[in-house]
C-alpha cells in the first residue's frame, strides 16, 4: 500500500485523495521543485493494473483545458503508477451536494466538460463515465468565476475506447475510485445510457447521456425521475435548458449525436458584464501604448490591461464557442480553435 513520504519516479507521496478497493490517488511533491504539485494514480490490487495501462494509454496526448492532461506513466514500475496534472478543488459532487448552484454556473460547468469531451471524441475517444465524480472543479473557480477557461476537467478516462464496455465492467472500474458501497454501483448505473446498461458496443452519445444526467442535477440538485423536467423542480430554469435536456437524456435515435450539438442548445456564452470607467490607452513617447490606469506599456491589440486588468476598449470581442477572448486580428481561437468571424463575436 503507498504510504506518505513514498518517493514515486520524481515525486514524494505527499496526502491521499481518494482510494478505493483496487487503487488510490494520491498528491505528491517533485522531489527537488517542492512547488510543482501532481496526482499519481497507483493501483492496489493487481487487477487495476491492467485499467491503469488503459487510462495511461488512452490520455497520452490528450491535451485541453478541461481534460486533466497525463505527465507520467510507467505500468510496470513497482508500484504501476499514473501521474496527471494535479487540480486543487474538488469534485462537482459537493458542489451539486449543496444543491447552491446558480443556473448560469452549471451552464458554464457544462460547456467546460461538453468542450473537453467534444475534443476527446475527436480524437476517438469515449469517455464511458461520465458524472459529477469524475468532473473537478478548481479552487479558483470560486473567486473568479465557472466560466473561466480551464477551471473544469474531465478526469478518469480509463473506461476508454479500448476498455470493455459491458455494464458490469463499467461499474467494476467506476468502483474502483470510490466508495465501494452499493449505493455507489446504482449511481453509477444512473449516469449509464440504456445502450450502455445493455452491454452493447456505445459511441460518443452515451457521454451525452450521461452529461444530460449531470446537467438535471447542476440545476435541481436532484438525479432525473420520470419525467420530469429541470424546471419542474427548479421553476427559474430557462425553457432552452429544459430541451437541451430532453436532447441528451433520451433514446440514442432521438439524443445529440455530438458535444457540439449539445453546446450549441446550451446557448451562446454570455459576454462579461463590462468593466466600469472603460477607459482608452494612452499614447506614450516613441508611439507605444501605456495603460491609463496603470501607465505601464501594453500591446497595441490588448483589450484589457495585462497588468492591472482595466478594460481598455468599449466593446469585449470574445469566442462564442468557449469564452475566450482572441485577438482582433485572430481568425481562430486558440483556446478551442473555433473559427472566428468578426461580425458574430460575443461583445460586451
Amino acid at each position: 500500500m503507498p504510504t506518505p513520504n513514498q518517493r514515486i519516479s520524481e515525486y514524494i507521496l505527499d496526502e491521499k485523495l481518494g482510494g478505493g478497493s483496487f487503487g488510490e490517488v494520491w498528491r505528491a511533491r517533485h522531489h527537488v521543485w517542492h512547488d510543482q504539485l501532481v496526482a499519481i494514480k497507483i493501483p492496489t490490487n493487481p487487477q487495476f493494473v491492467r485499467e491503469l495501462q488503459r487510462e495511461g494509454v488512452a490520455i497520452h496526448g490528450l491535451t485541453h483545458p478541461n481534460i486533466v492532461r497525463a505527465i507520467g506513466f510507467d505500468p510496470y514500475a513497482d508500484p504501476p503508477y499514473l501521474t496527471m496534472e494535479y487540480v486543487p478543488g474538488s469534485s462537482l459532487r459537493p458542489l451539486i451536494s449543496k444543491k447552491s448552484v446558480k443556473i448560469d454556473d452549471a451552464v458554464a460547468i457544462m460547456r467546460h466538460v461538453l468542450q473537453g469531451l467534444s475534443h476527446a471524441h475527436q480524437t476517438g475517444l469515449v469517455h464511458r463515465d461520465i458524472k459529477p465524480e469524475n468532473i473537478l472543479v478548481h479552487e479558483r473557480a470560486l473567486t473568479d468565476g465557472f466560466a473561466v477557461n480551464g477551471v473544469v476537467k474531465v478526469t478518469d478516462f480509463g473506461l476508454g475506447k479500448a476498455a470493455t464496455t459491458t455494464a458490469a465492467g463499467s461499474i467494476a472500474y467506476s468502483m474502483s475510485m470510490n466508495d465501494p458501497n452499493a449505493k455507489e454501483i446504482a449511481g453509477t448505473l444512473d449516469y449509464m445510457s440504456p445502450e450502455q446498461r445493455a452491454g452493447g458496443d456505445v459511441d460518443a452519445r452515451a457521454d451525452i447521456y450521461a452529461c444530460g444526467v449531470v446537467l438535471y442535477e447542476l440545476l435541481t440538485g436532484e438525479r432525473p425521475a420520470g419525467t420530469e423536467l429541470p424546471s419542474d423542480l427548479n421553476k427559474s430554469v430557462p425553457k432552452h435548458l429544459d430541451e437541451a435536456f430532453k436532447r441528451s437524456y433520451a433514446r440514442l435515435e432521438k439524443r445529440f449525436s455530438s458535444a457540439t450539438e449539445f453546446l450549441d442548445a446550451l446557448g451562446k456564452p454570455s459576454a462579461p458584464p463590462p468593466l466600469p470607467g472603460v477607459r482608452p490607452a494612452q499614447l506614450a513617447a516613441g508611439g507605444t501604448k501605456s495603460c491609463p490606469q496603470c501607465h505601464r506599456s501594453i500591446d497595441g491589440s490588448d483589450q484589457f490591461c495585462m497588468h492591472c486588468g482595466v478594460q481598455l476598449v468599449p466593446h469585449v470581442l470574445r469566442c462564442q464557442r468557449c469564452g475566450a477572448y482572441p485577438d482582433a486580428a485572430d481568425r481562430f481561437c486558440i483556446f478551442c480553435g473555433e473559427t472566428l468571424r468578426q461580425s458574430e463575436l460575443t461583445t460586451a
